[in-house]
């Protein structure tokens, strides 16, 4: 029974290492990518290159290799499985996507196209970029809270200065807030909003060009300074990561080198003294 029951943990131990091994994990990359193709071809009804029911089948196929995967590394894993944050997130996708779409829920079948998701966790450097976005989400609500005291600030304002004239671009609060980020995006900001109040208060752009200076060429920069120092701090830490790793083999190559010696010396002195005794 002892016998039965190690087998079958090595097993398990073979399994696991394997599906997580480079091979296994760039067969999934590439069963990724095609069944996102796949998914957008299903939606194009002009599409006869191939039968549709070859895409659905292929789609049974590609959740089932995803399914066995994630079984697998539970086996493998087991409750350790769950403190990977990716491994978490695998799991969500893949059983989304395990819901029935029939009746009432066939509006989940759509959200098979989740599975393209699975790219973040599966591509080294998607998976580095994402890890950097997410360590980012602080700065990010930080500098979104400004943003949205500025954008409240600017639309009262403007609501008071344009609502009588402009109902349709500054007419409540609401509105104003929509004007002001089609303004901050640059979209049609000048000859669209912007000239046309001027033409009624020529001074508004004494009230426009601080808010797109203050907007699109100051706060939202520091979007991108958090985004680009959070990657940075990813990438010292992988580093960081990595030396420590080098380290501690060096240390154990270390310490097994020092064992060798003193095997050596008492080899030689064993030796020696088997020598002297034969003499």
């Amino acid at each position: 029974m002892t016998t039965a029951t190690q087998q079958s943990d090595s097993l398990i131990i073979r399994l696991g290492q394997w599906v997580e091994g480079r091979r296994a994990q760039n067969f999934i990359t590439a069963l990724i990518v095609l069944n996102a193709i796949t998914l957008g071809l299903e939606t194009d009804g002009n599409f006869t290159g191939v039968p549709r029911v070859l895409l659905l089948y292929f789609d049974d196929f590609v959740l089932a290799v995803f399914s066995i995967e994630i079984f697998l590394k539970l086996l493998y894993r087991r409750l350790s499985f769950f403190k990977n944050g990716w491994n978490v997130f695998d799991f969500v996708i893949v059983g989304i996507a395990l819901m029935p779409d029939s009746g009432p829920l066939s509006v989940l079948r759509a959200l098979r196209i989740f599975r393209a998701l699975r790219l973040l966790s599966v591509v080294p450097s998607m998976r580095k970029v994402a890890q950097a976005l997410i360590s980012a989400i602080p700065g990010i609500m930080s500098v979104g809270s400004i943003i949205l005291l500025i954008f409240y600030i600017f639309s009262v304002l403007a609501t008071n200065f344009f609502g009588n004239t402009f109902p349709d671009w500054f007419g409540n609060i609401g509105k104003s807030m929509f004007t002001l980020f089609q303004i901050m995006t640059l979209e049609s900001w000048s000859m669209g909003i912007v000239r046309p109040v001027m033409e009624v208060h020529n001074w508004a752009w004494v009230f426009f060009v601080p808010f797109i200076l203050i907007t699109s060429f100051a706060v939202l920069n520091l979007f991108i300074g958090i985004i680009v120092d959070a990657m940075q701090s990813q990438s010292a830490e992988e580093h960081q990561t990595l030396r420590d790793e080098n380290v501690e083999i060096i240390s154990e190559s270390s310490e097994i080198h020092v064992e060798l010696s003193a095997l050596r010396e008492d080899v030689k002195t064993l030796k020696d003294l088997l020598e002297s005794r034969s003499n």
